[in-house]
């Protein structure tokens, strides 16, 4: 009886719990990945926006706009009312502008689509990096050039440590930058 019922959980029952490991791991993987093809990818806004207009040209700070990179893990979409502290009088009546007060009119989200993120199985502060010095085009580029957003570096495992274990080099220009932590838990939590 103990051989069979051994033997009958080696050949049923352990390919099965492989097979449910192996599914889950790739499912989770590619789930859970930087949004679509990472590098280059700059989706269609619902909304034409123009950070090379914004940033570049007038000069708005990004935390204007993305209030919690400060202060929070995420950097924060603006909702319609952060735009239109500006829109109420500048612009009014391009078509653009005119969504964009649709959507304030109505109190709805903006329904942005996300450039740049990590994979959900990774934690990141915003507030971490920007509270050391590190600018924000150190990881998104040089937005204000950008009519279109599109995503410029990697958001890998091996993209952080690598900046993790070499930023008094790669980020000598800020004052007292230390390496980040290299430790699991650091991210994986």
């Amino acid at each position: 009886m103990k051989k069979s019922l051994l033997d009958y959980t080696l050949r049923i029952r352990l390919p099965i719990v492989l097979f449910v490991a192996i599914a889950a791991s790739v499912a989770t993987y590619f789930i859970s990945r930087a949004e679509r093809d990472g590098v280059g990818y700059a989706p269609v806004q619902p909304i034409a926006f123009s950070h090379k207009l914004h940033a570049g040209t007038m000069r708005i700070d990004c935390k204007y706009c993305h209030t919690g990179v400060t202060s929070s893990p995420n950097a924060m979409v603006p909702p319609a009312s952060t735009c239109m502290n500006c829109h109420n009088v500048a612009r009014k009546n391009k078509p653009e502008i005119i969504k964009l007060t649709k959507f304030y009119q109505d109190s709805a989200a903006i329904p942005w689509k996300r450039v740049h993120k990590v994979p959900d199985y990774a934690y990141f502060n915003h507030s971490a990096h920007v509270n050391k010095g590190i600018d924000c085009a150190n990881c998104h580029g040089k937005v204000e050039n950008m009519d279109v957003v599109q995503q410029v570096s990697e958001f890998t495992m091996a993209a952080c440590l690598n900046c993790h274990r070499n930023a008094t080099t790669q980020l000598a220009n800020v004052p007292n930058i230390k390496n980040g932590p290299t430790n699991c838990s650091a991210c994986h939590r």
